[in-house]
C-alpha cells in the first residue's frame, strides 16, 4: 500500500456517525515556512493539545478555516499571478485570496510570528483588529500553493486544505508575540528531525512534498481527494 492510499484508508480523525451523511469538507489553508539560516532548512511546526478532537497530540503547520474576515484582509502585498490564477481555476472568485490570508492569520494566532511587512496601525474587522494592532499588513505575496488534500468522506471532520510554502525571510521577526496558546509547542526542526515527531499522515507527506519541491520547483502540486468511492490522487 502507498503512503498515499494510507492516508485514505486508514484516515484519522473522528469517524462518521454510521448511517449519516459525508460531512461538507470546510475551507482551510496550512503554511510550510522554511528557515535557511542553518546548515539544514528547517519548519515551523506547532504541537496541537490533547483535548482536540481533530489530530490530538500531533505536530503540525500552523493553519486552519477561513474566517469571514479574511476576505476583507487587508494586506501589504496581493498573492503572485501565477498562485492566483491557481486557485481561481479551482475556487470562487475571492476564496483564494481569503486562504491566503487565513494561512497567514492563523500562523500569528497559533505561534505569535507575523508573515507580514511593518506599516501603520489601521483599522480591521474581527480578528484581524489583533494583527493590523501590531503594526504589520499580511504578506500575501510571500506564499505559494505546493498540494491540496480533501479529508475523506469516512471522517466525521472534514477539511478541504491547500497547503502554501513561504520562505521565513518573509517573517518581520522571529521573535515571537504573545499568541493565543492554540498549540502547546512551536519549534523550527530541520526535516529529517520533523519527520521523528508524532505527526498526521497527511504532514509527514507534506514534508517530503516540502523538500522535493526545493530541489525542483517546477514539480508537480499534488491533489488528493475521495471521488467516485475511492482515492484518486490528482495534479493541481
Amino acid at each position: 500500500m502507498s503512503e498515499t492510499e494510507t492516508v485514505f484508508r486508514k484516515p484519522e480523525g473522528p469517524p462518521r456517525v454510521p448511517g449519516a451523511r459525508a460531512v461538507r469538507p470546510k475551507n482551510a489553508a496550512t503554511v510550510l515556512i522554511i528557515r535557511r539560516d542553518a546548515k539544514k532548512p528547517r519548519v515551523l511546526m506547532g504541537k496541537r493539545h490533547a483535548g482536540h478532537s481533530f489530530m490530538p497530540d500531533r505536530w503540525v503547520f500552523p493553519g486552519g478555516r477561513i474566517d469571514r474576515s479574511d476576505y476583507r484582509a487587508p494586506a501589504a502585498t496581493e498573492m503572485r499571478p501565477e498562485v492566483a490564477a491557481l486557485f481561481d481555476a479551482y475556487l470562487p472568485a475571492g476564496r483564494g485570496r481569503a486562504l491566503a490570508a487565513a494561512a497567514v492569520r492563523e500562523t500569528w494566532e497559533e505561534t505569535g510570528l507575523l508573515l507580514a511587512q511593518p506599516a501603520p496601525v489601521r483599522p480591521a474587522v474581527g480578528p484581524w483588529r489583533d494583527f493590523t494592532a501590531q503594526g504589520a499588513l499580511a504578506d500575501l505575496g510571500a506564499v505559494d500553493v505546493i498540494a491540496r488534500a480533501i479529508t475523506p468522506p469516512s471522517v466525521g471532520k472534514r477539511f478541504d486544505t491547500w497547503f502554501l510554502l513561504a520562505d521565513a525571510e518573509r517573517l518581520m521577526s522571529f521573535d515571537r508575540q504573545a499568541d493565543c496558546g492554540e498549540l502547546e509547542e512551536i519549534a523550527w526542526v530541520d526535516f529529517d528531525e520533523a519527520q521523528t515527531l508524532p505527526l498526521p499522515t497527511v504532514t509527514r507527506m507534506m514534508l517530503k512534498e516540502a523538500v522535493l519541491r526545493m530541489d525542483d520547483p517546477s514539480r508537480p502540486k499534488p491533489f488528493m481527494r475521495f471521488r467516485q468511492g475511492a482515492m484518486r490522487p490528482d495534479q493541481l
